[in-house]
């Protein structure tokens, strides 16, 4: 699926993004999406579950970050983008439902709720999560985020923070660790 055509640079996504919001060149940011757009459609299929509707919504997406990336401190695109994506998809799910509801309201079935309350819980979980990451050691932090939202290797990381191998691997242990003791705490209180 290539329906934008860039050309490629080795520029960094942060760079990319940076260009973008100074000089609104929509070919820097057609560069930008088309590194992820593998990504994006998976994620569109996945939720929307029809070829033609997931090519649309990839579209949309694009439509949509002309003025998103400009209003938004974007830390790791990746994981925000994909973020946004699955925002797009289920939006769309609940619109489509919505209509659907409206016809046939005195038929809705129970299993809708349930699914809504999964949503829920998986939703209230990521967001637990994202403020335990926040509450990290800055050095935990960056390494569970480079690790775990852009698929650093450890080298990377180490060359990225300046620092030892050993501290990579430490940080990212220590932090999953104590992401995991933030998480049962943030569990026990709900």
């Amino acid at each position: 699926m290539n329906f934008l055509k860039s050309k490629s640079s080795s520029l960094s996504d942060q760079e990319l993004i940076s260009s973008y919001k100074e000089t609104s060149d929509l070919s820097i940011l057609a560069e930008l999406y088309q590194r992820y757009m593998d990504l994006i459609y998976g994620v569109c299929v996945k939720y929307l579950k029809q070829h033609d509707d997931a090519q649309d919504a990839v579209i949309n997406i694009y439509e949509e970050l002309i003025d998103k990336v400009k209003k938004h401190q974007i830390e790791y695109f990746k994981a925000w983008l994909y973020q946004l994506s699955k925002n797009h998809c289920l939006m769309k799910l609940r619109k489509k439902k919505g209509h659907s509801v409206e016809i046939q309201d005195e038929f809705m079935d129970l299993q809708d709720d349930s699914h809504r309350e999964l949503v829920l819980n998986k939703e209230h979980q990521l967001n637990a999560m994202e403020k335990c990451i926040d509450i990290l050691k800055d050095g935990q932090k960056i390494s569970i985020k480079l690790f775990y939202y852009e698929s650093k290797c450890y080298q990377e990381i180490a060359e990225i923070t300046q620092t030892d191998i050993l501290q990579v691997k430490s940080a990212i242990q220590n932090g999953r660790r104590n992401l995991k003791i933030c998480m049962d705490n943030q569990s026990q209180i709900n």
